[in-house]
């Protein structure tokens, strides 16, 4: 029986009594693993031994209700209710998602043990792909109805400006602002011209790149099925300029911040350099098939398939060229070239 004053209540007068002899004692309480910097062992549904068991919370609630949401929206595709659904589930989705990260952030940073304490790469991209979603719903809806097509080169640079854009908020906000790297642990310490050697370095490797991804297309085309094209085809030379901006200027800047600079960075700190270039090179070409759109299952798989092949040696490349150097810019002008190869091949078969 445990000591009744334990309890901060008068005990009253059985206090006095004299003790049971042998009487057993209650003294098992709830256990609670530690680890090595003595903070709470945590499962993935508890709450138990969270900093910001609330935080926690919201992020599952969030994160589900807006699943659900847009899975219903999609399913009344066409009902005049189901844009709104998609918004709103989308808002409860980024407002889960962030909940997550934060809730995330706060335990790992209590972890000095930690290679690298802040959130997890794949979540923080779920809240990039939310957030992009989010946004285009909300631009390119009003674009549409002045007449501009989101698959027209406007349209086109447009999404691609809201993803480079989201990608360059979540790291600074998630991950930068947080402390969890410095820009200079993204890859931009170098500045000058350091800056301009490495994105030289980035260039010439650029070429053996395409070749072999062009040779590897070539190969898809004819064993699994053709890889799609880099962008929508363009008419006119205005259309392709706006192209060449889209794809050589601006998605190479946000996808090397993201996948190199933060993912790859964050893999190398806890799986070391060559795991971190794999992993991150399969993350890229999956990250890039989840646009593609097709009528029919078989097609698309194949089509899907043959992206993901053929984007693999460049994620290797790029993030070879990453860790080798350190800098953001010899992946950016690798990036940026293989770009423009690929468009201006596209546009020439064209016609």
């Amino acid at each position: 029986m445990s000591d009744p004053t334990d309890s901060g209540l008068d005990p009253g007068p059985e206090a006095d009594a004299e003790p049971v002899a042998d009487a057993p004692r209650d003294t098992a309480a709830p256990s609670q693993a530690f680890d090595a910097d003595g903070q709470p062992v945590l499962t993935l549904f508890g709450l138990s031994g969270r900093a910001v068991p609330a935080l926690y919370l919201v992020g599952w609630i969030g994160s589900a209700m807006g699943a659900g949401l847009l899975v219903v929206s999609l399913m009344g595709a066409g009902n005049p209710g189901a844009r709104w659904m998609l918004l709103f589930g989308l808002v409860m989705a980024a407002i889960g998602l962030f909940a997550a990260v934060g809730s995330q952030a706060v335990e790992r940073g209590r972890r000095p043990s930690l290679a690298y304490r802040g959130p997890s790469p794949v979540l923080t991209f779920l809240v990039a792909v939310v957030l992009t979603l989010l946004a285009l719903v909300i631009i390119l809806a009003p674009l549409s109805a002045f007449g501009v097509d989101p698959g027209s080169p406007v349209g086109t640079l447009v999404s691609v400006a809201l993803t480079a854009l989201v990608y360059v908020a979540v790291v600074r906000l998630l991950v930068v602002g947080p402390g969890a790297f410095s820009w200079a642990d993204l890859g931009l310490g170098a500045s000058g011209s350091a800056a301009v050697r490495d994105l030289a370095a980035g260039v010439a490797l650029g070429i053996p790149v395409l070749v072999v991804t062009i040779g590897l297309q070539i190969l898809l085309a004819a064993l699994i099925a053709p890889v799609p094209a880099i962008l929508p085809a363009a008419a006119g030379t205005g259309g392709l300029l706006l192209d060449l901006v889209a794809a050589v200027l601006i998605a190479p800047i946000g996808d090397e911040l993201f996948f190199r600079g933060f993912v790859t960075t964050a893999w190398a700190r806890t799986l070391g350099t060559n795991p971190a270039i794999i992993r991150g090179a399969a993350f890229f070409a999956f990250a890039h098939i989840l646009t593609l759109l097709a009528t029919e299952f078989g097609n698309g798989a194949a089509t899907a398939l043959s992206q993901f092949i053929s984007l693999l040696p460049v994620g290797l490349a790029l993030g070879w060229v990453f860790l080798s150097r350190r800098s953001l810019y010899a992946a950016i002008g690798l990036h940026a070239v293989v770009n423009l190869g690929l468009l201006v091949l596209a546009n020439v078969a064209k016609g």
